[in-house]
């Protein structure tokens, strides 16, 4: 045991303590090094430090303000005491010299919410002594042209420290003087006027700029709400029928107007009509005066219209007989003509058919043989006739078709194939 403990304490005496202790002495002899070094440019080594500082120092504490939007820079000189306002861009602060603050551009708005309910803690009083809520709000905004001259004398919060005590002096006091029923329905319009009236000089007053006061809400107590809108649904009603009274006074009187304003239509229409039958009579009378001679013209006009129709009638009928006349006229002639072109035809065809015998009979006498072709075609379509010449003695009836050219009897080779043909048939 006492063997393993030896060869440990030896391990960690090489493996640890000796490469410590010359890590130590390296870093000792490294050290008075650049001490010696530190030493022989110590004022090199004094003004990068203080660089150092300073570029430490603008970093954390940059020496520009950038105005964001919606938002002014007033800077103060700690030196002479001048105001400079920005608007817009990034402006120099010297650390200790300059002094920087920012204000918002945008209307804001302070409500007294602890004056908004009749049970709140700092609620409204009229002249009858009751508390009354009332929700107000007051837009303000700070005054550009004078925010340089009062910058020094704003406070940190000027909602609480300056926009609330003012409005409170003067909201206050203008309230206790009106009843709750003006507050509440009768004067809103002439309070929300007087506020502002008495709250824009007081603002002008302390560099702000009043843009509007609005009378929202009014909260009454219980009790006094009650009896309120009791009393003033009373008045609407009585409103109400007084306006009744007015419109059924207005209805009486426009239908007395309606009826003589019908009388005299009615007048005047009777007036009208006795004269429109004073003047239709008076017209139809000149108009008679004109009809007269008017209507004999037309009965002079119809009679000569009616011989003229009698004369017309007869020259058609006498055109009708003539045309019947000459159209006879022309059908017998053309008869005529029809009667002659047949005979004619006749003769023709008569002169034709003798001819044509004529011809047969001289075919018939020079070829006899044609009259029993004839008779064979006659007695069956299934018959064929073929008229070739008698072959020479010993030789073959077809022989003559097949170009033999031996001289012999036309007639005879006639007879000849007409007999072979028939025989053949039957």
């Amino acid at each position: 045991m006492s063997g393993r403990l030896d060869a440990f304490f030896e391990f960690v005496q090489r493996g640890l303590v000796e490469p410590l202790g010359r890590l130590g002495v390296l870093l000792m002899t490294a050290f008075r090094s650049l001490a010696t070094v530190l030493w022989h440019f110590r004022w090199r080594v004094g003004i990068i430090a203080v660089l150092g500082l300073i570029v430490y120092g603008l970093y954390t504490h940059p020496p520009f303000e950038s105005i964001r939007r919606g938002e002014v820079l007033a800077r103060t000189d700690a030196l002479d005491g001048t105001v400079n306002v920005y608007t817009t861009g990034t402006v120099l602060v010297l650390p200790g010299i300059h002094q920087v603050r920012r204000y918002s551009i945008r209307d804001q708005v302070y409500r007294p919410t602890e004056s908004a309910s009749a049970t709140g803690p700092a609620p409204f009083q009229s002249v009858e002594g009751l508390s009354i809520g009332v929700d107000l709000a007051v837009r303000w905004t700070v005054d550009r042209a004078r925010l340089a001259q009062m910058s020094k004398e704003f406070p940190d919060d000027i909602s609480a420290e300056l926009v609330a005590p003012a409005v409170q002096g003067i909201v206050y006091p203008t309230f206790a003087r009106y009843s709750v029923r003006e507050i509440f329905s009768q004067r809103r319009v002439e309070i929300r006027e007087e506020l502002i009236a008495k709250l824009t000089p007081k603002f002008t007053a302390m560099g702000l700029a009043l843009r509007e006061v609005e009378m929202g809400k009014v909260d009454l107590p219980p009790d006094y709400r009650a009896g309120m809108e009791k009393l003033l649904s009373e008045e609407l009603e009585t409103e109400k029928i007084h306006y009744t009274l007015q419109l059924k006074e207005a209805q009486v009187k426009q239908q007395q107007l309606e009826a003589e304003a019908d009388k005299v239509r009615r007048q005047t229409a009777a007036e009208a009509a006795g004269q429109e039958q004073v003047i239709a009579a008076r017209a139809q009378e000149e108009t008679m005066k004109h009809i007269l001679p008017f209507k004999q013209k037309q009965i002079e006009q119809r009679q000569l219209e009616a011989e003229a129709d009698k004369v017309a009638r007869i020259r058609t009928a006498e055109g009708a007989a003539e045309a019947r006349r000459i159209e006879a006229r022309g059908e017998a002639d053309s008869r005529q003509k029809l009667a002659d072109a047949e005979a004619y035809r006749l003769d023709l065809v008569g002169k034709a058919g003798a001819g044509q015998l004529e011809r047969e009979g001289a075919l018939v006498t020079r070829y006899p043989l044609l009259i029993q072709k004839t008779l064979a075609d006659k007695l069956s379509d299934k018959v064929q006739v073929i008229i070739a010449p008698l072959p020479a003695a010993g030789k073959f009836i077809g022989s003559s078709l097949l170009g033999d050219q031996s001289p012999v009897n036309p007639v005879e080779d006639a007879a000849a194939a007409v007999t072979s043909q028939v025989k053949g048939s039957k």
